[in-house]
């Protein structure tokens, strides 16, 4: 009986896997091409199981359908992954990535010298690999461990997919709770929303249920209230009103109000929740964002005392000497700040682009730096912190890097313990510092030292919880200079006068496409499918021709929303086909195709890498043989395992919240009425002032209207201003 014929449905089914056409580690379906023996020609299976490997032997039960698509193919109800035993089988298992420090070349030596006792010599015997060429202590170690660790990620995978949840997390799990990983997350499923980036409530309640967790337990509903908190301060807040929290989390949980009520007073009795009265309302806080508003109330209290490091100066001699040394005249309005800056502890520089913060700051320095003081200068970003010094001259880090985060002590070397050596801190790019951040270091500056803040009011807030330099502006508890004359020099360009009327609620001055060349265009167009068409015709061949950008390195787009056909995950798609369809080596990780030269973002800090969530970099190497992929971030090359790439995206689009701090050569931002809820002037004065060169704007002229005059923005709910203006 001919095995490919389809009426004869056979229910049983045998081979090798030669290749894995598509496997989703979320949902463990799979397309695999087996070779059956006595068959010539591969045949493709489709099913599901949670991990699967070249070279492995698969046994399937199940029926054989037409593909409408796809033509002939055995759809398996029930598909079981033997290891290998052919030589063929096992060389092609262990080249495939699986075990890191060997790839097909070693592979091949290693079923050479070991044949089928390979899997046996790996496991009992390994000081027997060093008899080869090529495998020396390092990389037999390295072989020992992956071999362990991959054992124990499988058996997660097993585990996770038996409880009906994708195992795209597994090797994430194994590094947090190592060999014991299963039983610890059988004893509190809840545990793994907490501990496990990209595992959410809804994943762990599931898990929960399969192991028959009541779904009306106080656990469930102790995690539960921790979640909705949780997704709150998602959304920029530091605590959520008490009634909306009960009935949030009884209407998400389907759990009565009474026992969500008692979860929350064992929650604040642990101490993981902390009650506090806001604007009449009792609030809850998750503890860490409370001890982060409260220190950053403290300390900037702490910091307003005493005299500037550097004692008296007159500024009626000093600033024309500035001048003199930087060769640029103060205008009054700035002439002011820096009498102001020289003057206090503490200071917001606040103000648009083209006002001249770079001047005022330069000129305070120069007049500062005359007493031989100690000067440091950060920023949150690596971009930002290199604009930085570039406009000053002085060395400026990223703020994580100023306060040496410790990996071992998961910790900052400088706290209040261990302050800065320092007299002076300025910090550029404030808005989109977080409560969290900005608390651990205003902790790290000195009593004695000064501190000077810079930022735009008037951009988004922060990504993370809490609005701090809008809160400290709005306390009046501390100096700060508001600069909004445009300087003649900066008011040329199209991008700074249209950036300042968008932020007055006026409509961009528009440059036709034909005119003489600008730096600032708005593109009308109307449907969502025009819109992605003419931005993917102008991001790969009409603005490298026109302008001569590099439409990978130099080319920003920045989109309102990650979701939707304009959204990022979209756009990204669709960019990286056109911009580096062609590249190899490629590989599938997280629901993501990366390939060499691809355009990264960091979605997540990561502290032993130093790599921070926005950070943008470029694949500039992909080892087949060690399972690594390496990214250019910053002018240094960062080494990811496999299991790590859900820790990066694409970022051909991104979208405009993480565009904070960047500045680009280039900037094409799409603009649709689908993007209503992000469509706020906020928003699009962002995206405008992060390009240097070319601001691009391709849209629907209501979108662009409704962004203009929509100034209402959904204020975040935190305390710090009255921290600060009680204080």
């Amino acid at each position: 009986m001919n095995a490919f014929h389809p009426e004869a449905s056979p229910e049983f089914l045998a081979g090798t896997i030669e290749r894995v056409t598509f496997h989703s580690e979320e949902t463990g379906f799979c397309v695999l091409r087996i070779k059956v023996r006595g068959e010539h020609n591969l045949v493709t299976v489709v099913g599901n199981t949670a991990t699967v490997t070249p070279g492995e032997y698969v046994e399937c039960r199940g029926e054989w359908i037409n593909d409408r698509t796809h033509g002939l193919q055995f759809k398996a109800k029930h598909l079981k992954v033997i290891p290998p035993s052919t030589l063929e089988g096992i060389e092609k298992y262990l080249g495939s990535g699986m075990v890191r420090g060997i790839g097909p070349h070693f592979a091949k030596k290693l079923v050479q010298a070991f044949g089928e006792q390979v899997f046996e010599v790996i496991e009992h015997t390994a000081e027997r690999l060093t008899e080869l060429d090529g495998i020396g202590p390092k990389r037999k170690a390295r072989v020992i461990q992956s071999w362990a660790e991959q054992k124990a990620v499988r058996a997660i995978m097993v585990f996770l997919q038996s409880q009906g949840v994708g195992s795209a997390r597994a090797v994430r799990i194994y590094k947090t709770y190592g060999d014991h990983a299963i039983e610890r997350v059988r004893e509190n499923p809840y545990r793994l929303a907490l501990d496990i980036h990209g595992i959410g409530f809804k994943t762990a309640d599931r898990i929960a249920q399969r192991l028959g967790i009541p779904a009306d337990s106080l656990i469930r509903a102790q995690a539960g209230v921790r979640h909705v908190l949780q997704e709150f301060t998602t959304e920029g807040h530091c605590a959520m009103e008490q009634d909306k929290l009960v009935e949030t989390a009884s209407k998400l949980l389907e759990i009565p109000v009474p026992t969500i009520e008692q979860a929350i007073a064992q929650e604040v009795t642990a101490g993981q929740l902390i009650a506090e009265v806001i604007h009449d309302k009792s609030c809850l806080f998750l503890t860490p964002l409370y001890r982060s508003e409260t220190g950053v109330a403290k300390h900037l209290q702490r910091l307003l005392q005493g005299r500037p490091p550097w004692g008296e100066i007159n500024t009626d001699k000093a600033i024309p000497w500035a001048e003199e040394k930087t060769g640029l005249r103060l205008s009054p309005s700035q002439r002011a700040a820096v009498t102001q800056a020289v003057g206090s502890k503490i200071i917001v520089i606040s103000g648009g682009p083209g006002v001249g913060k770079t001047t005022v700051v330069n000129s305070i320095i120069r007049i500062v730096q005359v007493k031989q003081i100690q000067i440091h200068l950060g920023a949150p970003t690596g971009r930002a912190a290199k604009r930085l010094a570039e406009s000053t001259g002085f060395e400026a880090k990223t703020i994580h890097r100023l306060l040496e985060f410790n990996p071992h002590a998961i910790g900052f070397k400088h706290h209040r313990g261990n302050p800065l050596h320092t007299d002076l801190v300025i910090i550029d790019e404030v808005s989109m510092v977080d409560v969290g951040l900005m608390n651990q270091l205003l902790q790290a500056i000195p009593s004695h030292a000064a501190c000077i803040l810079i930022g735009d009011r008037d951009q988004l807030p922060s990504v993370g919880p809490g609005q701090v330099l809008a809160d400290i502006i709005a306390s009046k508890k501390i100096t700060a200079v508001h600069l909004t004359e445009v300087f003649r020099q900066a008011a040329r360009s199209k991008i700074v006068v249209n950036a300042h009327r968008i932020n007055q609620g006026k409509m961009p001055e528009r440059t036709h496409e034909a005119a003489p060349l600008s730096d600032f265009y708005f593109i009308p167009t109307e449907s969502p499918e025009t819109i992605q068409d003419r931005l993917l015709e102008l991001v790969s061949t009409r603005i490298p021709k026109r302008f001569g950008f590099d439409p990978i390195r130099d080319i920003q787009v920045l989109t309102p929303m990650n979701r939707g056909s304009l959204g990022a995950q979209a756009l990204n798609a669709l960019l990286q086909q056109q911009l580096n369809a062609q590249a190899s080596p490629k590989i599938n990780r997280f629901g993501w195709t990366f390939a060499l030269g691809d355009k990264i973002i960091q979605t997540v800090n990561n502290y032993d890498k130093e790599v921070f969530n926005g950070d943008i970099g470029k694949i500039t190497r992909i080892d087949i043989e060690e399972s690594l992929v390496y990214i250019s971030i910053d002018d240094r090359e960062v080494e990811y395992e496999l299991g790590e790439l859900d820790e990066i995206a694409l970022a051909y689009a991104i979208s405009v919240h993480k565009s904070q701090g960047s500045e680009y050569p280039a900037v094409v931002i799409p603009l649709a009425t689908q993007h209503y809820t992000m469509l706020q002037k906020n928003l699009l004065y962002t995206g405008v002032t992060r390009g240097k060169k070319l601001v691009v704007i391709v849209g629907q002229p209501k979108a662009l209207a409704i962004a203009v005059k929509r100034t209402h923005v959904t204020s975040r709910l935190t305390h710090l201003s009255a921290r600060l203006a009680n204080g």
